[in-house]
């Protein structure tokens, strides 16, 4: 996938530059992006359902006055049409070499943020065996990326990036089975109240994988837990 580790930024900015003004995304916005990598949607699919989801309500929008588009929830649908309309045009043709990009992941910055989650998890309080253990794994993982070449190929990165998300659903086991029962509960009700305007634009499939999402994000953020991802990566 071209612009791999730019997913989510380019995703952010066309939203942003199709909307019109700055909006942060939120966490509902996040974890449906993260459903979208996860499902394999190229980026220039979910680029272009977001121009067709943005196109189709700037026309409705010439004939009566309508809501802003507040989300990304609301260009669900489109992306998933795009997606389906690249694979039929992709089906029979033969793939053609592309031109590696520089992926800007310089091995110290992938390093620091490997060895910085780790420190993060030493400190935690909820099941801190696990947190023990993925901090060790984390920053094996730090001494063999500053052993590599900067040069090294994407596939590289992109190997790195299944290991990390490996680890990270193994600590979200830990962590839901260490986590209050009332604070789970809460997380699942905050979820569906974020979901709950835009239920008709997205399958029964979709919404409980971005349920899941959300309530993970959710949960890191108020156990104060980084997430491993190379997507989470400061960009200084």
């Amino acid at each position: 996938m071209l612009n791999y580790f730019n997913y989510f930024t380019e995703i952010e900015e066309r939203f942003q530059q199709r909307r019109g003004a700055l909006l942060l995304l939120s966490t509902l916005d996040w974890a449906l992006i993260e459903t979208w990598r996860e499902a394999g949607i190229p980026l220039d699919a979910v680029l272009r359902g977001i121009d067709a989801a943005f196109d189709k309500y700037e026309a409705r929008q010439k004939r009566g006055r309508m809501r802003r588009i507040n989300g990304l929830a609301w260009c669900a649908q489109a992306v998933v049409e795009a997606a389906e309309d690249l694979r039929e045009a992709a089906a029979g043709t033969a793939t053609t070499p592309t031109q590696s990009r520089e992926s800007g992941f310089e091995r110290e910055r992938v390093a620091a943020h490997l060895e910085s989650a780790a420190a993060a998890l030493d400190a935690a309080a909820v099941a801190p065996e696990a947190c023990s253990a993925t901090a060790v794994r984390l920053r094996q993982l730090a001494a063999e990326v500053r052993t590599t070449s900067d040069n090294a190929p994407a596939h590289d990165l992109e190997a790195l990036e299944r290991t990390l998300t490996v680890l990270e659903e193994k600590l979200f086991v830990a962590l839901t089975a260490a986590a209050p029962e009332d604070l789970l509960v809460g997380l699942k009700e905050h979820a569906a109240r974020e979901l709950a305007p835009y239920r008709s634009r997205m399958g029964a499939v979709q919404l409980r994988q971005v349920e899941r999402q959300f309530v993970q994000k959710q949960l890191l953020v108020h156990l104060r837990l980084p997430r491993l991802s190379l997507f989470y990566m400061s960009q200084q």
